[in-house]
């Protein structure tokens, strides 16, 4: 496989929707009154809000040589089962699209090396970061799908 076809891939990996619903098919339509109803352990403003602020530190991991770790859990999860807003429901998923479009651009960017080291790192690679994000967003977007089937708000 050459590095254009990993690149692509990996780029593709981040809004895969070939073997299950992705991020944009599980975030739509959802009713405003349903979005901080738990069903089971999160609701879905929980589960979005989660991905967006995960999604973002790795980026952040990724692009900034002087990344904070945000603590955990206190830092990926909303403080709130509802969202305080429409806004902010609006702003968590058009920011969670932004930064998988800015990961998207980092897989397909040649001049960054996916098998090096992150500098300020411990270890990581670009490409570990890539498919974490990939892994860690399919994770959640089931969960959200199994909560909207619990409220029966899913297709």
């Amino acid at each position: 496989m050459s590095d254009q076809s990993v690149r692509e891939l990996l780029a593709k990996m981040l809004s895969w929707e070939d073997a299950h619903a992705g991020f944009d098919a599980a975030v739509e339509g959802i009713p405003e009154d349903f979005r901080g109803k738990r069903a089971g352990a999160h609701s879905p403003w929980e589960l979005v809000e989660h991905l967006r602020l995960a999604q973002h530190d790795i980026l952040d991991f990724c692009r900034n040589p002087d990344y904070k770790e945000l603590e955990w859990p206190k830092d990926y999860w909303p403080a709130s089962p509802a969202p305080p807003s429409e806004a902010a429901w609006n702003e968590s998923i058009d920011t969670f699209r932004r930064d998988r479009e800015a990961l998207q651009k980092l897989a397909t960017d040649t001049t960054v090396d996916l098998t090096a080291r992150i500098p300020h790192g411990s270890g990581q690679t670009y490409a570990r970061e890539l498919v974490l994000v990939a892994d860690h967003t399919s994770y959640h977007v089931g969960q959200l799908v199994l909560v909207r089937r619990l409220l029966g708000i899913w297709k």
